[in-house]
């Protein structure tokens, strides 16, 4: 799960647990909402870890050297 789609969860969650008054035999929207919102966050929270932990790898580094050219 990436950061568009981490961001898009919680929307419609918030959405959902905000704005929508409807109700479903059976089924709790709020809750619906709620539970989107954890899980955009939760989703993330993981995609910035995993992106903090890439530009930290000390292999992904590319060095360069400059040669003189008289030698």
């Amino acid at each position: 799960m990436g950061i568009g789609s981490s961001i898009f969860l919680i929307a419609i969650g918030a959405i959902l647990y905000f704005a929508v008054n409807a109700t479903v035999s059976g089924l709790e929207i709020s809750t619906v909402g709620l539970i989107l919102m954890a899980c955009g966050a939760l989703g993330l929270l993981i995609s910035l870890f995993f992106m903090g932990s890439l530009r930290r790898d000390p292999e992904r580094r590319t060095v360069v050297r400059e040669r003189d050219p008289y030698l």
